[in-house]
């Protein structure tokens, strides 16, 4: 956890950097200027940058733009139809985290968590603060602490009105652990997901996205059988109360802007620009 926290101090610079490249893009700013932008020198920004994204920043912002993502996204959807067909979409088989999900049945969803003890606790991540819940079945949420740490537990309490909310910090900070690790996790990690399931369908669609690819609404749609329901699908990705492991950050529009993002535009392009610098340094140690 403690180098989970000096990278989440670290995300803020980050974050404030995406934001100034995105006010000031068309004058193509110069590392020196972002760097003054966030109120620090050069030489703290390139090595803060690295640490934190493990990619230069030149590198990371060429992630950012429109022309890239709209040459990943092709090369994303040959990548996702190639899997398909040869019989790989099972949940969590190409997902980097390995994941398998359970849903609350019907009787389940429209008790709003009746009979369930939820143990919750805030952390730091690579991205910021997260607040992560867990059932005994399974996480239940994850969401990034994105307008304060009182605001964060509210959403979770309104999802699961009726449950028993308890602050456990110890039994949750192992899994922020593993789900922010760098290895691979030896056992599954289980999800309790509530949702309709129209939802629960788009929600299992987006975990057989891999890390460093991306896709469109339309896809998602297509892929579920559902082409013309392009905005319940929107409504869907965007409702996904698991962030991160359910990996809503990897949909894009096809014309290759990034899009919304529950959690702030910055930390979508965050946490894709520096899955894709992963996947990148990975295929070139073993090219």
């Amino acid at each position: 956890m403690e180098k989970n926290s000096e990278l989440s101090q670290h995300y803020k610079l980050i974050e404030q950097a995406i934001q100034y490249i995105e006010a000031n893009w068309q004058s193509h700013p110069e590392l020196e200027e972002i760097a003054s932008a966030v109120g620090i020198s050069e030489y703290h920004f390139q090595r803060i940058f690295t640490q934190w994204a493990g990619i230069s920043p030149k590198r990371f912002m060429q992630f950012l733009t429109r022309e890239h993502a709209k040459e990943l996204l092709a090369r994303s959807e040959n990548l996702l139809d190639t899997t398909h067909k040869v019989g790989l979409s099972s949940l969590g088989r190409l997902h980097d985290l390995f994941v398998t999900t359970e849903a609350v049945t019907p009787g389940e969803f429209k008790s709003r968590g009746t009979g369930l003890t939820i143990r919750y606790g805030i952390h730091p991540t690579p991205f910021g603060k997260c607040l992560i819940a867990a059932t005994e079945r399974g996480i239940c949420h994850l969401g990034f602490v994105e307008a304060g740490e009182g605001k964060a537990i509210d959403s979770l309490v309104e999802n699961w009105a009726q449950a028993k909310m308890t602050e456990d910090y110890r039994s949750t900070a192992p899994l922020v652990t593993r789900i922010f690790s760098d290895l691979q996790p030896d056992s599954p990690l289980n999800l309790h997901l509530r949702g309709t399931n129209f939802q629960i369908k788009v929600w299992e669609a987006l975990l057989n996205i891999p890390a460093g690819a991306v896709t469109t609404y339309e896809h998602i749609a297509a892929q579920i059988g559902k082409p013309s329901a392009l905005r319940a699908v929107g409504s869907a990705v965007g409702n996904n109360p698991i962030a991160y492991l359910i990996p809503c950050h990897r949909v894009i529009r096809k014309s290759g802007d990034f899009g919304n993002y529950l959690y702030g535009s910055a930390r979508k392009k965050a946490i894709l620009a520096k899955e894709i610098g992963k996947t990148d340094r990975s295929l070139q140690a073993n090219s």
